[in-house]
């Protein structure tokens, strides 16, 4: 295993190369996953204008946005870790409704979103088409390795010391969910690219 220090800049440069090298009349399903202190959204807008500058359409859709409703999430209280971990996204709405549709055999028909999460209410966002050649780039946390049918997993992983240290006093409660993903689905391994984000200014690709 050989760690290269790349700046923010060739980091982006680099996940957008892996994914146009893909053949261009297939959609290409991209995870960014991470916890939040990783930055796994930042990166994933971070994609967007250049996959459309190398000639891609994008769709780019949020995690978040696929919540199931504060009933089902909070039953438990609001500091629930194993909740979080099972319960919070509906991974079965995100692969029905945005991943199988843009795969092999689908129809190309997406929803953009389910669910406000914010005003815990149904957006009601209709279907749309994905251009022939679609590079979908969906971000979350605790989703890689967790059976989404994607194409392509990034990974953004913090030690546990950093990941402790950058999250705020009010969502500690969360740690042991993200202990329990490394542990579980162990994305380090199995991504297929994985980046260390300690240092978010100096971010360092993990070549196996």
């Amino acid at each position: 295993m050989r760690v290269e220090p790349v700046t923010p800049d060739a980091l982006v440069d680099h996940v957008v190369r892996v994914l146009v090298r893909r053949e261009r009349g297939t959609h290409v399903r991209v995870l960014v996953d991470g916890p939040p202190p990783a930055g796994p959204e930042a990166l994933a807008d971070a994609l967007v204008e250049p996959l459309r500058a190398a000639g891609r359409p994008v769709v780019r859709v949020r995690a978040r946005d696929f919540l199931r409703a504060a009933s089902v999430r909070l039953e438990h209280g609001r500091e629930d870790e194993l909740a979080l971990y099972d319960d919070w996204v509906d991974l079965g709405a995100l692969d029905r409704e945005v991943l199988r549709p843009l795969g092999p055999r689908g129809s190309g028909e997406y929803l953009p979103s389910l669910r406000d999460p914010v005003r815990d209410r149904s957006t009601r966002a209709r279907r749309l088409r994905a251009d022939e050649g679609t590079v979908l780039v969906l971000d979350g946390a605790l989703l890689a390795g967790r059976g989404l049918d994607v194409d392509v997993t990034v990974h953004l992983a913090l030690r546990p010391a950093t990941l402790e240290r950058r999250t705020p006093p009010e969502e500690r409660w969360t740690l042991p969910a993200y202990a329990r993903h490394v542990r579980e689905c162990d994305p380090e391994r199995t991504a297929d690219v994985v980046v260390r984000v300690d240092d978010p200014r100096h971010p360092a690709l993990v070549h196996r």
